[in-house]
């Protein structure tokens, strides 16, 4: 087995030594680009988990079927609801054209009332129930 010189040693702690300040050291300072249509992005989600934490919430489903006529559909109360926001959800087996998140029943069923007029199979439904 071989001797390792002890001038070799030294030199080998001394350059560890010296690196290890550089490997350790974060003098650099961040600075973070945002997008501001992230913070929008945000603002929504925030608005959209705020709704559905809420256990006691009922919702008016105006249509039950496939994807492009709830699409359609939602459009069409988007333009003639403006006070309602209105969602599409998919349960097995097709999708669902949920609106309004209200907090009473009797709220609902005043809401209801009008919307039987233009969607004649609308229901009062209680999403997390």
């Amino acid at each position: 087995m071989k001797k390792i010189p002890l001038k070799i040693i030294f030199l080998l702690i001394i350059i560890f030594c010296f690196n290890c300040g550089k490997l350790f050291s974060q003098e650099d300072k961040i600075t973070v680009l945002q997008n501001s249509k992230f913070e929008n992005l945000l603002n929504e989600k925030r608005k959209i988990n705020s709704s559905i934490t809420v256990n006691d919430i009922y919702k008016i489903q105006i249509y039950n079927g496939d994807i492009e006529s709830s699409k359609k559909i939602l459009i069409d109360f988007k333009k003639e609801f403006l006070n309602l926001d209105g969602t599409i959800v998919f349960y097995t087996p097709g999708y669902k054209v949920w609106v309004g998140n209200f907090k009473t029943r009797i709220e609902a069923e005043r809401n209801l009332l009008f919307l039987k007029a233009k969607y004649p199979n609308s229901l009062i439904i209680q999403p997390n129930k």
